[in-house]
């Protein structure tokens, strides 16, 4: 822990992997607190570079001794940096202090707060934004951070609102080099929400087991006076827990669910009373389970329910979470972060949803460090048969695993050829732009699919029909 007498002295702060998804707003929140702010990384790009440079705070390219000269109060390591990294061991060095972004985050954001912590597999990142605008509009002024980009607070991931409630998004990967449980275990719920539960980040857990018990470590946290919110039972919880689901039997059920292009609307009832009216313009059964999470937290936390119904209706979801990034020649191109088989198949049949009669092209990019394996080969093929067409990426960083290892795209596509449906395999993203452009039709829409950038798709993708849709003028 960060001893009271750092936490008082601190005044520079140096981040280790400064451009992360959670650390570059976490940069931001110090800088907006009054902490002079630097850090180190590799390979910068938006939203993290753009989010610096608009806080003015300065960060290097690369990793060197001399960014840590003169030596800062307090190093934050992020979990990316291991041993060897040159800036990690001058610090080890120097005896500069150093802590985990979820360590920092205990110590200088979430004490004296009341913790709100979104957890679980899938749903996390956009249960959490609702959160915090419910709040938001509610006038309760959260303090949040979110692993993602909310339109709704003019692309920021976080808020420093000084009102009671912390809000944030639980992450089950590891903390740091010398800390390897998982970074939610630092933020110690007072309401935790867990939206689901499968097997994922193969590269540290080796099976499922090995997951669900760290998810049972968070939910011993959550002290008699909390509550939890699960879509199953959680076992030996001495808090209050409330299920949620699209079945009566769950204490929060969404039911008389309609859906069109532009909004979804369904009704919220608690142990078979209506609590609220919600329309929302996210799509998909797997976002009315993240409102309904979101909807019962709050109202449990005395937020009127006019407040959550006018939030959710205003909710403009999370970047990269079902965006449109353009249209050409008729052809709608949207993004989304799924890279998980259950996410991937949630997605495609939200899509089905919000854009009834389309001709749907899954592009999917084999990059997370479960994707990038066999774990999931035989289930993905059944999950992006709900496209009408697939087209598959190379695997990110293939060289650094065995072949009997290694996910193979072809392989997956021949088994979705099986199930009637278009599928190929490429070697690059060019290659990907050119096919998808040459076949794709007016009306059809094309869904990319990555937790990274899948090396500018969708910008090649655009160009390209931007430039046929112009010769055919």
């Amino acid at each position: 822990m960060i001893s009271t007498s750092q936490r008082k002295t601190a005044e520079r702060i140096h981040l280790l992997g400064i451009a992360g998804a959670a650390m570059a707003p976490v940069a931001g929140m110090l800088k907006e607190r009054g902490f002079h702010v630097t850090g180190s990384d590799v390979h910068v790009y938006p939203p993290a570079s753009t989010l610096l440079d608009s806080l003015g705070i300065r960060w290097n390219d690369g990793y060197r001794e001399e960014n840590l000269k003169p030596a800062p109060d307090l190093a934050v390591v992020g979990n990316v940096i291991a041993r060897g990294n040159p800036e990690l061991e001058f610090i080890l060095d120097e005896k500069i202090p150093y802590c985990s972004m979820a360590q920092l985050l205990e110590d200088f954001f979430i004490s004296g707060h009341k913790s709100i912590v979104v957890a679980g597999t899938h749903g996390k990142t956009t249960t959490t934004a609702m959160l915090a605008w419910i709040f938001h509009v509610a006038g309760r002024r959260p303090d949040f951070l979110v692993g993602g980009v909310i339109p709704n607070f003019n692309d920021r991931s976080y808020g420093l609102g000084g009102g009671e409630e912390f809000i944030i998004e639980g992450d089950e990967y590891e903390t740091a080099f010398f800390d390897r449980g998982p970074k939610f275990l630092h933020y110690h719920p007072d309401e935790l929400i867990l939206t689901s539960l499968e097997f994922d980040h193969a590269d540290i857990y080796p099976d499922l087991a090995s997951i669900s018990k760290q998810f049972r470590l968070l939910v011993n946290l959550v002290p008699r006076r909390g509550r939890i919110l699960i879509r199953e039972c959680a076992a030996k919880a001495l808090s209050p827990v409330e299920t949620f689901g699209l079945t009566p039997e769950c204490d929060w059920c969404a039911g008389d669910i309609l859906w069109n292009d532009s909004a979804t609307q369904f009704r919220v009832a608690f142990r078979g009373s209506e609590v609220a009216r919600i329309q929302t313009p996210v799509a998909g059964r797997h976002n009315v389970l993240n409102a309904l999470a979101a909807i019962a937290l709050a109202y449990g936390l005395g937020v009127e329910c006019e407040a959550i119904e006018r939030a959710l209706a205003t909710f403009q979801s999370v970047r990269r979470r079902m965006e449109i990034k353009g249209e050409a020649g008729g052809i709608l191109v949207v993004e989304d972060f799924a890279h998980h088989p259950t996410a991937i198949r949630m997605t495609l049949e939200a899509a089905r949803t919000r854009w009834p009669g389309r001709k749907i092209w899954a592009a999917i990019e084999p990059r997370s460090n479960t994707m990038r394996r066999k774990i999931f080969q035989d289930v993905l093929p059944e999950a992006l048969a709900v496209a009408d067409g697939v087209v598959i990426g190379p695997v990110s960083r293939a060289q650094l695993l065995a072949d009997e290892d290694r996910f193979s795209p072809e392989s997956v596509a021949e088994a979705i050829r099986r199930r009637g449906r278009t599928a190929q395999a490429f070697a690059a993203a060019p290659e990907i732009a050119e096919y998808l452009a040459s076949h794709a039709k007016q009306g059809d829409l094309v869904m990319v699919m990555s937790n990274g950038s899948f090396d500018g798709l969708v910008d090649k993708l655009l160009e390209k029909l931007r430039a046929l849709s112009g010769a055919h003028r």
